[in-house]
């Protein structure tokens, strides 16, 4: 089954018409809201500093996506890095531009509706709402990342559709700033129809975004295919250096993906072109 999230929605979302001042009160909250979002963002922060649970968290994702090597820490703070900037960064841009969004206004907003869901590019010290609600905020150009990240919690997915179906009904928590941010109309049912499929058969969905041209760019297309799977990202970043100061040479002195360490076939790649 093919969920298709194609670039022409039958109707603009507030995040496009909307004032930006509203849009900036709707995405902070009050005082509740605000709190619940420091109380995130702390727990995200002592995250990176509880090495046991986040060891705990890599075993589990190692025994959900069956994979023999798990890359270490650093080499995965690295490997978000290299996906940040070879596959989400460009491709965001790139749709914001086609939907007439701001990037720089639209990271803002972001920032203001959830700081904690910003501070770790590969998720693995993000709490199980946190992830949650990034889903739910960003339209993904592919959730399969995200929702095999969810793997880490033994009710993520289960969680996942249920706060689905409480934005679409519009009794979540967080409706109204999930509601200022998302760019298209009809995400939320479109990425709760995938995740019913995947929870079904994870090998018989997918849920490809429409893009604008980078598809046309082979380094893009070699980037997405190996960076929308959370487990082909994992042995991607198994290849990077393993000392910092490797990493920091890697870094700093390429400015393409490395081919001999990506293990994905762009070919293979099953995309949909708006």
């Amino acid at each position: 089954m093919k969920v298709i999230l194609g670039d022409t929605p039958a109707a603009p979302t507030p995040r496009q018409v909307a004032p930006a001042g509203r849009l900036v009160a709707q995405t902070l909250g009050g005082p509740r809201e605000v709190f619940a979002k420091m109380r995130r963002l702390a727990r995200a922060l002592v995250l990176y500093l509880d090495f046991p649970e986040t060891r705990r968290r890599i075993d589990r994702l190692q025994v959900h996506l069956g994979l023999a090597r798990m890359p270490t820490r650093l080499q995965m703070w690295f490997g978000g890095l290299d996906m940040l900037r070879f596959l989400i960064v460009p491709v965001a841009a790139e749709y914001y531009r086609m939907r007439g969004i701001n990037f720089r206004f639209h990271q803002l907003l972001r920032l203001l509706d959830d700081p904690a869901s910003l501070v770790d590019p590969v998720g693995i010290v993000s709490e199980r709402d946190v992830a949650i609600g990034h889903m739910m905020q960003v339209v993904h150009l592919n959730p399969r990342y995200d929702v095999q990240l969810l793997g880490m919690f033994p009710d993520g997915l289960a969680e996942l559709e249920g706060q689905l179906r409480q934005m679409i009904a519009g009794t979540h928590p967080r409706a109204a700033s999930i509601g200022a941010i998302v760019e298209h109309p009809d995400y939320h049912r479109q990425l709760l129809a995938y995740v019913e499929g995947y929870r079904r058969d994870p090998s018989s969905v997918e849920m490809v975004r429409a893009d604008a041209g980078l598809r046309r760019d082979p380094e893009f297309t070699l980037a997405e295919a190996q960076f929308s799977a959370l487990d082909d990202f994992l042995r991607y970043a198994v290849h990077l250096p393993t000392g910092l100061f490797g990493l920091l040479r890697h870094r700093l002195g390429t400015r393409r993906l490395n081919r001999a360490w990506c293990d994905c076939d762009p070919a293979e790649t099953r995309v949909i072109d708006g």
